[in-house]
């Protein structure tokens, strides 16, 4: 359970040092969702003056900031949705990749490979490179070479077969 800063002991100007030290200590989520925007709309309505109540069209304006915010909220999910797509990542299987990363002795290493597979594990996608699994985001290059074996079909000649 997650510990509560008791608000009667930070007073102003004299603050408590414990509470500064838990308020530090606690984790910040400085972004806010399309539903944390709409709770502050409703208590801006609640609080109103009424004597000053909210004119219509910053209401209205405010309905867009927070309709724009749910699309973009979407559109994020979205474009994760299709970056993590299994489909489209496949298409590295039998390319040539490179990564940075640290050696057995830890010294900064570029790596280099040929994806074999690709898999995703808790929404985030990985590559099959030889004995190494590597995050598909963390690669830094992604280069397509023949593989030496491989010869092309011979071209058959117009006019089909003498038989």
């Amino acid at each position: 359970m997650a510990e509560v800063i008791n608000p009667n002991a930070a007073v102003w100007p004299n603050y408590s040092t414990s509470n500064v030290q838990k308020a530090a200590a606690t984790k910040k989520d400085t972004t806010l969702g399309k539903d944390d925007f709409l709770k502050i709309l409703v208590t801006q309505l609640r609080n109103q003056d009424p004597s000053q109540p909210l004119q219509d069209r910053d209401f209205i304006a405010q309905m867009a900031q927070f309709s724009s915010v749910e699309q973009l909220m979407n559109m994020s999910e979205e474009m994760t949705k299709l970056r993590q797509n299994l489909g489209s990542a496949s298409s590295m299987i039998g390319m040539t990749v490179e990564w940075n990363g640290m050696s057995d002795t830890g010294i900064g290493t570029t790596y280099s490979g040929l994806v074999e597979a690709i898999s995703i594990k808790d929404g985030v996608q990985y590559a099959k490179v030889g004995d190494k699994t590597v995050k598909v985001d963390d690669l830094t290059s992604i280069t397509y070479v023949p593989q030496t074996g491989q010869t092309t079909p011979p071209k058959e000649e117009a006019g089909g077969s003498n038989g």
